[in-house]
């Protein structure tokens, strides 16, 4: 069993630890087959711990250490904050989280949304978030990077990790008409697919709103659902027919490298 684990890092991050872990690595099999940690995925409980520890190994913290949220697609975002036990937050309902503290790797799952890591090293302040597009238009990332703020970042870079890109991403007449009355300019995130139904830049939307904020952006450029051999990816998944699907984690800690 392939036990090398893939790790995808962006130099505008700098020397800050950071990774967009791919599938490569795990000991999870069949569908999940890979580094799969999602725990509320159907794979087996002990196999997402094994893999989950890996990554924490991989980050340079206890497993215990890496801190993720329940994920809801929401604009929420929380402060993991000094003497909070990460396991404290893993049921919070929330899709962005931050802290200043070095003991800890904050982490997101992901398969076809934006994992979104986000720095300000000067600051000591780190930030994840999940950034589906519902989440990314409620405002999941402005809420990350204001909470990044509140605890001092004046100078945030971030990476969007690998997501769907827009020439796999399909969507209907109401999901564009969602955006349009947001804003009429948000159709420059469509073009016309081949089947004459937009297709949506999630990835180029995200970057926008962390632009919009002032923060320093760029996306890594892989697709989740072009890719089977190192990603994930639930649109894909979907289209095969199959029952579930294994999720991706990116983490990142003020650690350096």
């Amino acid at each position: 069993m392939q036990t090398t684990l893939e790790i995808l890092t962006h130099p505008l991050l700098g020397d800050v630890k950071h990774g967009f872990f791919t599938r490569k690595g795990g000991a999870s099999s069949g569908l999940f087959a890979g580094l799969n940690c999602g725990r509320r995925s159907s794979d087996q409980s002990d196999m997402v711990m094994v893999n989950r520890g890996r990554v924490a190994t991989a980050m340079g913290v206890a497993p215990d250490a890496l801190a993720t949220v329940k994920q809801v697609h929401s604009a929420d975002a929380v402060v993991l904050g000094d003497g909070l036990d990460p396991a404290q937050v893993r049921d919070v309902k929330a899709d962005g989280i931050v802290t200043t503290r070095r003991d800890v790797a904050l982490a997101v799952l992901t398969a076809d949304c934006q994992p979104v890591l986000m720095a300000d090293r000067d600051a000591g302040v780190i930030g994840a978030c999940h950034a589906g597009w519902r989440g990314a238009l409620a405002g999941v990332i402005e809420a990350t990077v204001q909470e990044m703020r509140n605890l001092g970042a004046r100078n945030i870079r971030a990476v969007i990790g690998p997501t769907i890109s827009q020439s796999a991403y399909e969507v209907g007449e109401d999901f564009m008409q969602d955006f349009l009355a947001e804003d009429p300019e948000f159709h420059r995130f469509f073009s016309g697919g081949p089947n004459g139904r937009p297709m949506f830049d999630l990835p180029s939307f995200g970057l926008s709103r962390l632009r919009d904020c002032g923060v320093e952006a760029e996306w890594s450029r892989h697709c989740t659902y072009s890719d089977p051999e190192r990603f994930f990816s639930y649109r894909r998944a979907t289209h095969e027919g199959q029952a579930d699907y294994g999720r991706l984690i990116s983490a990142i800690s003020l650690r350096f490298s």
